[in-house]
């Protein structure tokens, strides 16, 4: 490499979290063996990096767009492998999970060539050209607020623009707290989009909210606000937020969401009941739960045998707006899969089936994030125990850009 300058392109060096990056890397000497890398310090304080092995073609060129990977933490020709890959370094806290808890700040990623096809040591060794990028969940003018009105506590993002824009309530699930990256990320493409907040983020899970009304309360906060169409105003739920999502698009008669969208839900809830009421039907199912043979605790039994009672499960029949189910078939936190085949033949029964669009991903497990957000198999959650969401590795990127 004497005598040559590598050029490091990435395009563009700040974006949106789900916005592509072209990577490419110039000015090589023909059939060379690199290393690409990736290099992210989270918000927690932990490395997380990925990585790909590439040979440069002809023109001493590699493109990582169409180039193939021969090894690294992805292999094939993914244009995106430098992202949605990234793992905790060797060494770091196990059960890490990676998520934005700052919207207001960007995802700072380092992204550098080296020369040779290296596994370990990125950081003993000098990379032959560097380029930092900002993955970004706000667009530029995205408005955050603060919502702390009628007992309801949540942040609202307001897109850029006049409007008036469709509307959307935002639900996470059991962890509980404040989780903003979806929302923002939402109104970065023209939603009005609203983070609920209805847990408190501790192991006592305490709530006195009542399943219907905090969450009525907090639906006509979206649908009111004079930016918002107000009769396009959806319900997105995951994992618990999905169970509260169908329960109020069944039973209440104050609003009337314009579609639902339930990721890694069921519709087994005690119907109509508080949250704690909830977590206490969930603690007293807790002999069902088991471990795997690493000892990470697998939750998805709990609901198991599906109910035939309309007491513990949604009536769907009940639904008269679209719903769509996103489904991974290696959840291993929920029961998800038993839980949208009985939710369509309850929907078939009941005539509305007409209603129901599933999105199913073979070898996908729980979390199913915004695109190229690195994933994982388990993560700390709540309790001592490392709880187990499943997933083949890069099955869950494919369970959102397929």
């Amino acid at each position: 490499m004497v005598g040559t300058f590598p050029l490091l392109s990435v395009q563009p060096t700040r974006g949106l979290v789900d916005e592509k990056i072209q990577v490419v890397v110039r000015n090589l000497p023909p059939a060379l063996s690199v290393t690409l890398h990736s290099l992210h310090h989270s918000e927690d304080k932990d490395l997380w990096e990925a990585f790909g092995h590439y040979t440069s073609d002809g023109q001493g060129t590699v493109t990582v767009a169409k180039d193939a990977s021969l090894g690294g933490t992805y292999e094939g020709a993914e244009p995106m492998g430098l992202l949605w890959s990234m793992q905790p370094v060797p060494g770091s806290r196990t059960g890490l999970r990676l998520r934005k808890m700052d919207v207001l700040s960007p995802m700072v990623v380092h992204i550098s060539v080296y020369s040779g096809h290296m596994t370990e040591g990125f950081s003993k060794q000098s990379p032959l050209a560097t380029v930092v990028t900002e993955r970004w969940y706000m667009a530029p003018d995205v408005c955050r607020i603060d919502i702390r009105e009628h007992g309801v506590r949540g942040t609202l993002f307001l897109p850029p623009g006049p409007g008036p824009f469709p509307g959307v309530l935002d639900m996470w699930g059991g962890g509980g707290g404040l989780v903003e990256y979806r929302s923002c990320l939402l109104a970065s493409h023209g939603f009005v989009s609203m983070a609920l907040e209805y847990l408190p983020h501790d192991k006592n899970r305490t709530s006195d909210i009542e399943s219907k009304t905090y969450f009525e309360k907090a639906f006509r906060i979206v649908q009111e606000h004079p930016l918002v169409i107000k009769d396009r105003v959806a319900l997105f739920g995951l994992s618990l937020g999905a169970s509260v999502a169908l329960n109020l698009a069944a039973y209440s008669k104050d609003i009337s969401p314009k579609c639902c969208v339930c990721i890694s839900g069921s519709h087994v809830i005690p119907v109509n009941k508080a949250i704690g009421e909830v977590f206490r039907k969930m603690n007293k199912d807790g002999y069902k739960t088991r471990f795997d043979e690493e000892g990470r605790v697998v939750w998805r039994d709990i609901i198991l045998p599906i109910p035939t009672d309309l007491g513990e499960k949604v009536d769907m029949g009940r639904i008269k707006c679209p719903l769509m189910l996103v489904v991974g078939e290696d959840d291993q936190n929920w029961a998800t899969v038993e839980s949208a085949k009985d939710m369509t033949q309850m929907m078939r029964a009941a005539g509305n089936e007409h209603l129901l669009t599933i999105l199913q991903y073979p070898d996908a497990g729980h979390l199913i994030e915004p695109p190229y957000t690195p994933h994982f198999r388990a993560s700390n959650f709540i309790m001592q125990q490392t709880r187990q969401k499943g997933t083949v590795h890069n099955a869950h990127t494919y369970s959102i850009h397929t």
